[in-house]
């Protein structure tokens, strides 16, 4: 099955201090990923091109680094078979437009996966992250609620635990 996924928002600052928090991307000062409520990003050599990590079960290598195409991660998964990118585009001097872009081919059991779960979680997840990202120059901060399938879903991985929803806390380097 073939995936395009396509998140974006435009943020009321300049693309170069975007990419100042963008360059904090799986560090101990992350002020992009929203790992108080979802698994932390890690690279096992950083943020480097060939680096491989991700965040929970997807799996995925830094395939480049460029602040005109964006940073570009490639799937490492049985069945999820392509990309996904951030990118900043400037809009005027004060204003810019964050992306992020999923293209790929799923394949058996991924295509179930993608559909039932992990589209789901990581639309959530993307919304929180654009949050955090324009919270960072907001004086008012912006919350996205997730949906009531993302709701239900977190619901039972809290019951099957066992336990209460604790966020994922980043780990220290």
């Amino acid at each position: 099955m073939n995936v395009i996924n396509i998140h974006k928002r435009k943020i009321n600052q300049s693309k170069a201090e975007i990419y100042k928090l963008l360059d904090t991307l799986s560090t101990k000062d992350d002020k992009i990923w929203p790992y108080e409520k979802w698994p932390a990003i890690r690279f096992e050599n950083g943020l480097k091109v060939g680096s491989a990590g991700g965040h929970g079960p997807i799996r995925y290598t830094v395939g480049s680094i460029d602040y005109r195409d964006g940073i570009v991660f490639n799937f490492t998964n049985t069945g999820f078979n392509g990309t996904h990118t951030l990118k900043v585009r400037e809009l005027s001097g004060s204003e810019a437009e964050i992306s992020h872009t999923i293209k790929m081919k799923t394949s058996g059991f991924a295509i179930f996966y993608w559909l039932f779960l992990v589209k789901w979680f990581h639309d959530a997840l993307i919304e929180d992250a654009f949050d955090k990202l324009e919270n960072h120059f907001l004086s008012e901060k912006k919350e996205t609620e997730h949906n009531l399938w993302v709701k239900f879903l977190r619901m039972l991985k809290n019951k099957k635990s066992k336990k209460h929803y604790k966020p994922y806390l980043i780990e220290k380097r």
